[in-house]
């Protein structure tokens, strides 16, 4: 009898774990896919913001190469 319970809590429990990473999936599907939408849609202004970005990344880049250097 305790076997059948301790099979009955193993049952549930993955399936739980399987609902639950179903739920992920497909909530990162969506958010993918919404993504994907807002970028297409404002892909001008993603542009300018990508454009604006570069000067800041290279700083960055060349402080990070200056910081492995001295090592």
């Amino acid at each position: 009898m305790a076997e059948e319970a301790n099979d009955k809590k193993v049952d549930q429990k993955k399936s739980c774990a399987c609902s639950k990473s179903s739920f992920k999936v497909i909530l990162g599907i969506v958010l993918i896919i919404i993504g994907l939408v807002v970028a297409i849609k404002w892909r001008f202004s993603l542009l300018i913001l990508i454009r604006g970005c570069i000067g800041l990344f290279l700083i960055m880049a060349g402080a990070i190469a200056i910081a492995i250097a001295k090592e």
